[in-house]
């Protein structure tokens, strides 16, 4: 008797520190839906994701991805910006789009009462299947983007990004920015090309969290994606090639040198992906407590602040190191900095840091899906990713049975001093 109860007691527990039960399926449509149900609040979180990232923008005309994103809401069917702007105001709902290297995503926001959660689910769908890119707003947008470039061609952190991602990746499609040269060249046919070619049903990723029904959402998901485009599979990026070791020193008038130090490291469903989070926590994830933070900030002074990121992608994407620091004492920081990364890949954190490092990421993992909108952004990573279903549950498991050596062991295979490219910006 005493053991049948130990069982109930485990299994209660067990589904109480479970984490949101996803429900999975691929729409009529061809699109693939990811559903949470949560009655807690009348709100209602769609987001579609689509293969159709910066990297899918012709070379010459980088800024492609990101004008097609931003102007969906700009004109649908025969509706303009300032009708869907003025509906969703009545409507009391949020519509927004943007796009990143991989993925471009289009978010709603309503309440879940059926008078507002069907018109705003009208208009996105009307925004989703029939965006008009108006010929004024592009003007309007590409004169906008253009100055914005300039400007930030004229700071140096912009400029040390930008040399960063392009000595990472030259030649390939993960290494093309906008430039203002590049997105003066744009013309709507590229818009209307784009979007026809990457916002395509059998090609969306729809995640759905909120006050409705499994049945409710089932339909949502077709109602959104039956008016796009059936799509032919994405074709599939080149390989990544990593760089050869190399310094690169731009000249600027700055104070301040801005570095970057890193190399094309992880794709997001790399096995080693754990290991490499839990060990970055240390390196220099961790804020005051990281490594980089108290040997060149704090023993040394050399920066206010110094980190370490890893940031995954379909395809490998980078790990870096990133710090500002007096130009005169660039390079004496930049030695410290290889020092410290040296040490880390021979010998990886000690027991105490590993230890802090797996606490602190498995506390946190309540704060990073307590509301709905963290939940969706997580709902779009699992889907967009093919990650498991259970991947929220797995996460404090997969995090606490890393071992040092675990640790060691990838950061000797993902990052190599061999491959590393440095950037400093405003250099002696």
């Amino acid at each position: 008797m005493r053991t049948f109860i130990a069982l109930l007691i485990a299994a209660f527990s067990s589904f109480v520190q479970a984490g949101p039960q996803i429900q999975h399926w691929v729409a009529p449509t061809g699109a693939k839906v990811y559903f949470v149900a949560s009655r807690d609040l009348p709100i209602l979180d769609v987001q579609i994701d689509f293969v159709a990232g910066g990297a899918r923008s012709p070379a010459d005309k980088s800024g492609v991805a990101s004008l097609t994103a931003s102007l969906l809401d700009a004109g649908a069917g025969s509706l303009d910006e300032e009708q869907i702007s003025g509906r969703l105001v009545d409507l009391g709902a949020r519509l927004s789009s943007g796009s990143d290297h991989d993925k471009a995503s289009v978010n709603l926001r309503t309440l879940s009462f059926a008078t507002e959660k069907t018109g705003a689910l009208a208009l996105m769908r009307a925004v989703l299947s029939a965006p008009t890119f108006p010929e004024a707003v592009l003007a309007r947008e590409k004169t906008r983007t253009i100055e914005s470039l300039k400007e930030a061609d004229t700071r140096p952190d912009a400029i040390a990004g930008k040399r960063f991602v392009a000595a990472l990746y030259p030649g390939h499609p993960y290494g093309n920015v906008a430039t203002p040269e590049s997105v003066a060249k744009i013309v709507r046919d590229d818009l209307v090309t784009f979007y026809q070619t990457y916002y395509t049903a059998r090609g969306a990723v729809v995640s759905i969290i909120g006050d409705v029904s499994k049945s409710e959402a089932e339909a949502i998901a077709v109602q959104l994606t039956e008016a796009l485009p059936a799509g032919e599979p994405v074709a599939a990026l080149p390989p990544v090639t990593l760089p050869q070791r190399e310094t690169l020193k731009v000249a600027h008038p700055a104070a301040q040198s801005h570095i970057h130090v890193g190399l094309p490291a992880i794709t997001r469903t790399d096995p080693d992906y754990f290991a490499l989070l839990v060990g970055n926590y240390t390196l220099g994830g961790g804020g005051f407590v990281s490594r980089l933070m108290k040997e060149v900030r704090e023993k040394r002074g050399y920066a206010y602040s110094v980190y370490s990121t890893f940031a995954p992608r379909v395809l490998p994407g980078p790990f870096q190191i990133g710090l500002q620091t007096k130009r005169e004492q660039a390079d004496d920081a930049l030695q410290v900095v290889d020092a410290v990364l040296t040490k880390f890949l021979a010998e990886g954190p000690t027991a105490q840091e590993l230890a802090a490092a797996k606490k602190n990421l498995i506390d946190g993992q309540a704060l990073r899906i307590d509301s709905n909108a963290k939940l969706l952004a997580h709902l779009s990573l699992i889907g967009f990713h093919g990650l498991p279903l259970d991947y929220l549950d797995q996460f404090p498991r997969k995090v606490g049975a890393i071992t040092r050596d675990d640790v060691k062991a990838a950061f000797q295979r993902h990052v190599k001093p061999e491959n590393l490219v440095t950037v400093i910006v405003a250099a002696d």
